[in-house]
């Protein structure tokens, strides 16, 4: 599978994640109750932040998800941990589907990874998914990353892992995903 990534346009793509990040399978999203009008002003403010941005993932220029990279020295982790040179922060949603294919949801977080790492800056990413969603733990794990410890952020607990670049390519060498 081969995806691309494009910037969201808050404007523009407002109502189709909209869909996504209120759908049931989304609930570690935390925007369920969210209006259209509440993701577009959400992602309009990401777009004209410094330190945060969106992007669409597509495969074959269908979109099928959405990631988040932002700056955790000033977003996100402030305070919860020390930030070290090369740390890019990480969300991904896999568009919700009524067809699910075997290996998908793998094959988007390895892109979105090799994504990060295409920017030579970039040494470690840094996620803080919810403790409880183990799914994305061990999705995680999968491709590189190893937990921390457990933060308090304002809205969840959240299982603080990382991993880099040699972690990753050593996660995924041989990965026929």
């Amino acid at each position: 599978m081969t995806f691309t990534v494009r910037a969201l346009d808050p404007f523009k793509d407002t109502a189709l994640v909209h869909r996504w990040v209120t759908h049931p399978k989304a609930a570690f999203w935390l925007m369920q109750d969210a209006s259209p009008e509440d993701v577009e002003r959400e992602y309009a403010a990401m777009a004209a932040a410094e330190h945060h941005e969106a992007f669409i993932g597509e495969l074959s220029g269908d979109p099928c998800f959405l990631t988040e990279h932002y700056d955790p020295a000033h977003v996100e982790l402030v305070g919860l941990y020390e930030p070290e040179p090369g740390d890019i922060g990480m969300h991904f949603l896999v568009a919700p589907t009524d067809t699910p294919v075997h290996g998908f949801t793998r094959a988007v977080i390895t892109a979105v990874m090799e994504h990060l790492f295409a920017d030579p800056s970039v040494r470690r990413v840094v996620v803080e998914p919810d403790v409880r969603n183990t799914a994305v733990h061990a999705l995680n794990e999968a491709v590189g990353f190893v937990p921390d410890h457990e933060i308090q952020k304002p809205e969840k607990k959240a299982l603080l892992s990382f991993c880099t670049r040699e972690q990753f390519e050593r996660a995924t060498a041989g990965s026929t995903v």
